[in-house]
């Protein structure tokens, strides 16, 4: 039977594994405002986007309509090797917090690039080959993007350059090294390879880098290179449909048992678990069939959503990429160098944007030293050294745990691990020895980003 005659149904495998990814947007009253060309202001067509982008990616991106696309079968087989993913009662935690409520969470960090980014880097790598292409251009935060697209590149034999932000860079040379044992060149960002790169460093030497840098990088080497795509691990529709194979386990796991969650809670940077574990759930909410509570986690240090502009902006801080209207810091803000190198970005996906601004979800900001007492609390008692990443949404998810202790409230609660910190050992040694500061930008730091904002009739805020 085709999916598209039932939308609303998840169809598995043999393996229970989904068939098809989820496109929250068919469900979206409000759409996502579409990307512009920041020379003529109007939405960027596919034969603009196909310059950067994957063909097929370009019109996954596009489509606003069509609810579930079909998983190929080689994304499939290749999805077997880790799908899927363990979905947990963390009966340890319930304990150790003396909580009624329930706690379930989504571990996606089952397989050797310890993260979710690998769900859409085999996916975007795929296409990169149907289509004939030579390599792909990336950027990469705390180096999980990187590492599962180097994974990815590597098993298909693309080329895979990759422009890792400099602090990560330097505080996580394993995940550098992970990505060079796959066959990926890695980049520090901003570096003096492209012209955005020494522009950049020219106007702030000795930054420590930030996301909306190494997009830069990594958009001039694919559009001036030929055979060359540039692909991206979060932000994107493309990427929020792949990583929606998280959400649809999740529910397809959770409906099997008659468990229904009250509060879904996932760490946010540029929002790809976010909206992947939530978007069959924000389905049912946006059809009036169930209601649920979504919270999104972001770091003090980068608040996009907390306290962000919800306005047209570069989606990169060289200004060379299309326009998206998001919660945004201003794409020339440059957070502070925390652990958390995933969620450093300035802005946020333009779905979750649009579903955070029309209030079908919510948002809350904490800090470094926070986290990581949550880290470990989690990690002593469920056995997972969890990523910076993930740990944000673990810190909420106890906070609402610890509510229910107060109230009595037997809620159930799901919130997305999305990988391991393995890597990520630097952090938790500053953590243990006491040298982990909390950073968050003042009024001022933030108006620095607003003001770089581009204005234009239609764009106010």
């Amino acid at each position: 039977m085709s999916e598209q005659k039932i939308p609303y149904k998840i169809y598995l495998d043999e393996s229970e594994m989904p068939l098809n990814w989820y496109n929250v947007r068919a469900d979206m009253k409000n759409k996502p405002a579409p990307l512009l060309n920041p020379g003529t202001l109007q939405p960027m067509t596919a034969q603009e986007l196909g310059v950067v982008f994957c063909d097929e990616l370009v019109k996954q991106e596009l489509d606003d309509t069509t609810p579930y696309i079909p998983i190929p079968t080689e994304i499939r087989d290749f999805y077997k090797m880790y799908r899927p993913s363990p979905l947990v009662r963390a009966y340890c935690l319930e304990e150790k917090l003396q909580t009624p409520a329930k706690i379930y969470y989504k571990f996606e960090g089952n397989n050797t690039s310890g993260s979710h980014k690998l769900n859409s880097a085999i996916a975007q790598a795929y296409y990169a080959k149907q289509q004939g292409l030579k390599g792909v251009t990336t950027e990469t935060g705390a180096g999980q993007w990187g590492t599962a697209l180097s994974m990815a590149c590597g098993y298909l034999g693309l080329d895979c350059k990759v422009f890792m932000v400099k602090c990560s860079y330097e505080q996580k040379p394993f995940r550098r090294e992970v990505m060079r044992t796959y066959g990926a060149s890695v980049t520090p960002s901003p570096s003096a390879e492209t012209e955005v790169g020494r522009k950049i460093l020219a106007e702030h030497p000795g930054t420590t880098g930030s996301l909306g840098c190494a997009i830069s990088e990594a958009v001039e080497v694919a559009t001036s290179t030929p055979g060359y795509r540039y692909v991206l691990g979060s932000v994107l529709n493309q990427v929020l449909l792949h990583q929606s194979i998280i959400g649809l386990e999740a529910k397809a796991a959770l409906d099997k048992y008659g468990v229904v969650p009250d509060i879904i809670i996932g760490c946010a940077g540029g929002g790809s678990n976010l909206g992947g574990l939530i978007s069959p759930f924000m389905g049912e909410k946006l059809r009036g069939e169930r209601d649920y509570r979504f919270i999104a986690v972001e770091p003090a240090s980068c608040p996009s959503f907390t306290r962000g502009k919800f306005a047209y902006d570069f989606c990169d801080t060289g200004m060379v990429c299309p326009l998206a209207k998001m919660y945004t810091l201003g794409s020339g803000f440059i957070p502070s160098a925390n652990h958390a190198g995933g969620l450093r970005y300035h802005g946020m996906s333009s779905v979750l944007s649009q579903l955070y601004h029309d209030g079908y979800m919510e948002a809350t900001s904490v800090e470094q030293t926070a986290v990581f007492q949550a880290a470990e609390a989690f990690a002593r008692v469920e056995g997972i050294l969890p990523a910076p990443e993930s740990s944000h949404a673990i810190k909420v998810a106890m906070d609402e745990a610890l509510k229910c202790k107060e109230t009595g409230e037997a809620k159930t609660i799901l919130f997305g691990l999305t990988g391991t910190g393995y890597f990520d050992l630097t952090a938790y040694e500053k953590f243990h020895n006491g040298e982990m500061t909390d950073s968050i930008p003042t009024d001022a730091d933030l108006q620095v980003g607003f003001d770089g904002i581009p204005r234009f009739p239609g764009n106010e805020f």
